[in-house]
């Protein structure tokens, strides 16, 4: 029986001829697939592609689209910026109240910046710590993704390690190609949710550091949120040894309160950094802190950052439209009340099938970690999974009508939800579910 050719597989050997790998970032490659998914539109929470098949959306433009696809609000937003003759490089009203919006509602925001995309954002923020203190050096945390600018680009992922020899410090591990090896000087890289290990590493090289920077709820692995203590611990270490603390919150930033983690968790940064869900999926990304931090920026300060489409107005007028939503009451409500009903029913579901699998999540956002049944603290834990299992998970859920996403590096990644999942798009999402399992069983 031969097999006859998708419009999918077709587009993808099409795109293959004339982009790299054909795709536009390589992340757009789900993994398991082998393949990107080609779309023709979407609508809530739900993705429709070339080939005519519906899924069920758990990757959501991979974070960034919070209220779902094709949101009302945000599509009269376009059109209004449609209608006022597509201004690029230039500033407005608008500008100003979601500037003025975001300091409300970001514990750390006096101030803020526009740009255009997580790294950019990271990448300033970071430029803004070395202004700040005179110093060159960096510490992050194993797990931790930054984006892929040079002074980030490490130990986001790796393999487990089942000795540290050189422990709190885990040896510097570059993620791409084309980075010079003199960069591995200005990065300390740690293990997540270790107090020892933060203690004496500050303790070691704080006169050295610039900055502390890390994502507050690790959702880059899945979903590891921070030991009780923990963050409070990083802010009391920090600002004793004049360290800016930078919390980045692309991912994290409103899945658990408009506030974001620092809101949760009543741990305030200096700095922070807010992407994918600020605009719903249209690109802006945000470096907020404090007033006496953020003045060191160009044009009052000597730290240069501009660009042609840094806050341009499609976005600005999305993320009003976005924060408008966020802000209503009852929303976090519900987004809660479905984390419940979906963590809940997935893990009784690997149960009920014998799959071995732990769920962990925190607002809209979650992690699967196959092969693990013990709560995932560190990357260490996060790095042992079954890849193999979650790849043929993620195959089933595709045949059946739900998305997730494969990023390849050992298989882990973040899921989410977005406001635009029903009670009953999780129920119709946990019926496929065990639809897959079963076959997983059979198999």
């Amino acid at each position: 029986m031969t097999h006859e050719t998708s419009k999918s597989e077709a587009l993808f050997e099409f795109a293959s001829r004339f982009m790299v790998a054909g795709v536009s970032g390589s992340a757009r490659m789900n993994a398991a697939l082998g393949r990107p998914v080609y779309l023709t539109h979407g609508d809530g929470c739900r993705l429709y592609d070339v080939d005519g098949k519906c899924y069920l959306d758990y990757n959501l433009s991979h974070g960034a689209s919070f209220l779902g696809h094709n949101h009302p609000g945000v599509r009269k937003a376009i059109q209004q910026a449609l209608d006022m003759g597509v201004i690029c490089a230039y500033e407005t009203e608008h500008h100003s109240r979601v500037a003025e919006t975001l300091c409300r509602l970001i514990p750390c925001a006096e101030q803020v910046r526009f740009a255009n995309s997580g790294s950019e954002a990271t990448f300033s923020a970071l430029r803004v710590a070395r202004a700040v203190t005179g110093r060159n050096k960096i510490l992050k945390f194993e797990g931790h993704f930054h984006g892929l600018h040079d002074a980030v680009v490490w130990n986001a992922h790796g393999p487990a390690r089942d000795v540290f020899p050189t422990y709190p410090y885990v040896p510097p591990q570059v993620e791409s190609a084309g980075v010079s090896p003199q960069m591995a000087d200005l990065v300390l890289v740690i293990p997540w949710n270790d107090p020892a290990a933060i203690r004496q590493a500050l303790r070691e090289h704080g006169d050295e550091l610039a900055a502390v920077i890390c994502e507050p709820v690790n959702y880059n692995s899945g979903c590891i949120c921070p030991a009780p203590g923990l963050l409070e611990l990083l802010r009391a270490e920090t600002a004793q040894r004049g360290i800016l603390l930078v919390f980045d919150e692309v991912l994290s930033s409103f899945r658990m309160a408009a506030g974001g983690a620092q809101e949760y968790y009543k741990v305030t940064p200096d700095l922070c950094t807010l992407a994918k869900a600020v605009a719903n999926g249209l690109p802006l990304a945000v470096v907020a802190g404090k007033r006496e931090f953020m003045q060191v920026l160009s044009p009052v300060g000597p730290a240069a950052h501009s660009g042609t489409y840094s806050g341009h107005l499609f976005a600005v007028l999305a993320a009003l439209a976005s924060l408008r939503e966020i802000t209503q009451p009852g929303f976090y409500d519900r987004i809660f009340a479905n984390a419940d009903r979906l963590y809940g029913g997935l893990t009784a579901l690997f149960a009920k099938h014998g799959v071995p699998a732990r769920v962990q999540g925190l607002g809209a956002r979650f992690g699967i970690y196959f092969g693990l049944t013990h709560e995932v603290k560190a990357y260490q834990d996060a790095a042992r999974i079954d890849g193999a299992l979650a790849v043929r998970f993620i195959r089933e859920c595709f045949a059946r009508g739900v998305y997730f996403h494969n990023y390849g590096t050992m298989a882990l990644g973040h899921h989410g939800f977005s406001a635009a999942h029903t009670p009953g798009d999780i129920d119709e999402t946990l019926n496929r579910v065990e639809d897959v399992l079963k076959a997983m069983r059979k198999a």
